[in-house]
């Protein structure tokens, strides 16, 4: 079943109440609150200073395995709650997590750079773009990628893909459509990282990413293959509304970020939400670290 995914940017107050979320709104004179069964929530995130949530519900989202993410004052995310665990033999996988060899890290991030390129190429197809040179990059990935390949395919990709290319840049703080890409992206680490926990591993220790301040290494190497998929959506989002709503990320832009969890793709041959592939991609990866299967599971777009 796809869990949903709950935006928040007005006041509000959320509660546990016989097993549901309910949703009242303080500031809203005569609105009726509303109920969402807990156990059918993915994400919950919070955009406004004025939402207020209960223990007793944090606790119930988390034994549920939902993850709650925070924006801050400009709507950014600025943190990610969820479950320590959410598998009952988490020890027992973690160890194999933490025990991997590095041969076996940099075979999976090759793997996950090819995945990320052949998307990233199927991007540029699909909006009518050389991709050519794409290709070339994919089959010459090696294990770890030690001649960066994923590095030389992202300038050319970016170059290519925003039609704005001869002054885009992309980056945290760079200009929109940046804020679009980051905020989506937000979503999808957390949706990631959700899934990681879910299968038994530790979203910090990472199969190429290093980052002592990052807790959400792992997260970040997995939602590589799965960015393009993003980057079209948002490029769907800036043709349905004007440039003053983009550049404020307005809630109906946000809005249709938010369908990201049920965005189709294609996943070992058939078809899937994104939010359940990605357990499949998390699953598989947990596979390769107990030695059961050799390659990961990653979406391919369609």
């Amino acid at each position: 079943m796809i869990k949903k995914t709950l935006y928040f940017g007005n006041p509000a107050y959320l509660k546990k109440e016989l097993d549901q979320l309910k949703i009242e709104f303080p500031a809203e004179e005569g609105k009726a609150a509303r109920t969402v069964p807990i156990e059918d929530v993915g994400i919950v995130i919070l955009d406004n200073p004025r939402v207020t949530i209960t223990q007793a519900l944090l606790t119930a989202l988390i034994e549920n395995n939902a993850a709650l993410l925070s924006c801050d004052s400009r709507h950014m995310r600025s943190g990610l709650f969820m479950p320590m665990s959410a598998n009952h033999t988490y020890t027992e996988k973690l160890k194999y997590q933490l025990d991997s060899s590095e041969p076996l890290r940099k075979n999976l991030w090759q793997q996950t750079v090819k995945a990320k390129i052949d998307n990233q190429a199927l991007a540029l197809q699909l909006r009518g773009k050389d991709a050519e040179k794409m290709h070339y990059w994919s089959s010459k990935v090696r294990s770890g990628d030690p001649d960066n390949y994923e590095g030389r395919a992202a300038a050319y990709y970016w170059s290519q893909l925003i039609e704005t290319s001869d002054t885009f840049r992309r980056g945290r703080f760079e200009e929109p459509p940046n804020n679009l890409l980051n905020y989506a992206y937000a979503v999808l680490r957390a949706i990631v990282a959700r899934s990681l926990v879910s299968s038994g591993m530790l979203p910090a220790v990472g199969i190429h990413h290093r980052n002592k301040y990052n807790p959400f290494c792992l997260a970040d190497d997995i939602m590589e293959p799965y960015r393009p998929i993003v980057d079209l959506l948002v490029l769907d989002v800036l043709e349905m509304f004007d440039d003053e709503e983009t550049e404020q990320l307005t809630p109906r832009v946000k809005q249709e970020l938010l369908v990201l969890p049920t965005v189709d793709v294609c996943i070992e041959d058939s078809k899937s939400l994104l939010m359940v592939a990605m357990q499949r991609t998390t699953a598989s990866l947990m596979q390769c670290y107990e030695g059961e299967k050799r390659r990961i599971a990653y979406p391919v777009i369609n």
